[in-house]
């Protein structure tokens, strides 16, 4: 075997991911809020990009033909000529001297808006008003150290260490915490927490205090058991348990939270109108770009320079970044148009008719890989004549004949089953299977009681009624 060395052609293809690329499949995949904030960045990144507004002469030419032509109008319109840098000056200085704090004939409340409390604000604001100067300190470092449900996350003992007081001291200062509204905060077991709540309870029964000492039991369906425990009958069991479904185990969730509240933009509407439904891109959030005119006429009059190469690169990154955001509308849409195709009944009729559905259905038939659609719809939500859902729903899984039933298509009949029967004798798992197999839904006991469980439903010994 000779070795030798040699030049030889060859034509080969190969996927090259250019940095241009990349960035594009990162525009499709960002949700509209992201894709905003995306935007923003690159105007502040690249000089060539522009917001395109409405041009100042097309916005001049509708005020002038909106405003009087002659000064005979303008005297017919007399209401409409005043002096509005007076009007204003004279509404400030109104609201300024209405808003004087010391001003006792105030008639407006303040002109701001303003956070809603958290529950450590609500608790020390009850607190300062208390007048407990000694024991403020350690009355706010137990604020300080309870949950977002109100729940206090330390023991007293380690309360005393951290204060350097005893724990009989810290004990009191709990009780006041204890106290403040709303009833429940500062519990440190489910169990004192309705107990702290048992006063909000009109006539409440003299069995309950021992009745809360059963829980688990009551957790767990187990009636006859506590019934036999405090020897009551099993139907006055269920009347003491439906006295305590009215208090609330999270007293603390009724207040906001830093950062609690997360909105939902979706980036495509559904509407329905004359029996057809229309395809909307949600990108009213994102500004429209364009390319700056000045920078652009650089290249005209710049040879070969530092400058021009600058220019060129931020030009071609500006064309990129907009032919982009295109082609993620583009994209968007066709895969929005064929979700709203496959799942028209859904949309006229409700979840039981939701088809099964997967990424390669609607690859091939808005022609594209799957990874695109995949980044097309990752965290992006659609909003529907049936609600708000997220792009991922659609794509539901198949089980059943030829027609497709979907197991979102399951867990609606299954509610649908043990919301109608009847609470002295609900469904096994068994019969609710039998019942969904009556329906052309063939699933096990087993799968019944998986659905059941994740939504959220009891077994049957807990949803019996005496």
């Amino acid at each position: 075997m000779r070795l030798s060395y040699g030049l030889n052609l060859e034509q080969t293809q190969k996927l090259i991911m250019t940095p241009e690329l990349r960035q594009a499949i990162a525009i499709l995949q960002l949700s509209a809020l992201e894709l905003t904030n995306y935007v923003d960045q690159q105007l502040l990144d690249n000089p060539l990009l522009e917001i395109v507004e409405e041009p100042v002469e097309q916005s001049e030419e509708r005020a002038n033909e909106e405003a009087p032509k002659s000064s005979d109008e303008v005297s017919t319109e007399g209401k409409w000529d005043m002096d509005w840098d007076e009007y204003f000056q004279h509404q400030e200085e109104r609201v300024n001297r209405e808003y004087e704090p010391d001003n006792a004939q105030t008639k407006w409340p303040e002109p701001f808006i303003s956070a809603a409390p958290t529950l450590q604000e609500h608790l020390l604001e009850q607190l300062h008003v208390q007048h407990l100067p000694a024991s403020l300190p350690l009355l706010e470092y137990i604020v300080g150290n309870l949950d977002d449900n109100g729940y206090l996350t330390v023991s007293l003992k380690d309360i005393a260490q951290a204060r350097k007081v005893s724990e009989e001291t810290a004990e009191k200062a709990l009780k006041i915490i204890q106290g403040l509204d709303p009833l429940g905060v500062g519990a440190r077991s489910l169990e004192e927490c309705l107990r702290l709540q048992l006063p909000l309870i009109e006539d409440c029964p003299p069995e309950m205090a021992e009745f809360l000492h059963h829980l688990e039991d009551l957790a767990s369906g187990r009636l006859q058991k506590i019934a036999g425990r405090l020897k009551i009958s099993p139907a006055r069991v269920q009347e003491l348990a439906d006295l305590l479904r009215k208090l609330d185990p999270k007293p603390g969730r009724r207040f906001s939270g830093s950062g609690e509240i997360r909105y939902i933009v979706p980036d495509v509407v559904i509407e329905e109108l004359e029996g057809q439904f229309i395809i909307l891109i949600n990108d009213i959030s994102v500004p429209r770009l364009g390319i700056n005119q000045v920078y652009r006429k650089v290249l005209s009059h710049e040879a070969e320079s530092e400058t021009r190469k600058f220019v060129e690169q931020k030009l071609n990154a500006a064309a990129w970044l907009i032919r982009s955001i295109e082609q993620r509308r583009l994209t968007l849409y066709k895969v929005a148009n064929a979700i709203v195709e496959r799942q028209e009944n859904f949309l006229r009729r409700g979840v039981r008719f939701l088809k099964p559905l997967t990424l390669k259905d609607i690859a091939e038939k808005v022609g594209v890989h799957e990874s695109t659609v995949s980044r097309a719809t990752a965290n992006k939500y659609v909003q529907t004549p049936r609600g708000i859902f997220e792009f991922k729903f659609f794509f539901a899984s198949g089980l059943g004949d030829e027609e497709g039933i979907t197991t979102e298509g399951i867990k609606e009949a299954l509610k649908e089953l043990i919301s109608s029967e009847n609470p002295r004798n609900p469904y096994s798992d068994q019969k609710l299977s039998e019942l969904l197999k009556e329906k052309g839904m063939e699933i096990s006991r087993r799968t019944v009681a998986k659905y059941r469980d994740e939504l959220g439903i009891p077994s049957t010994a807990i949803r019996k009624r005496y």
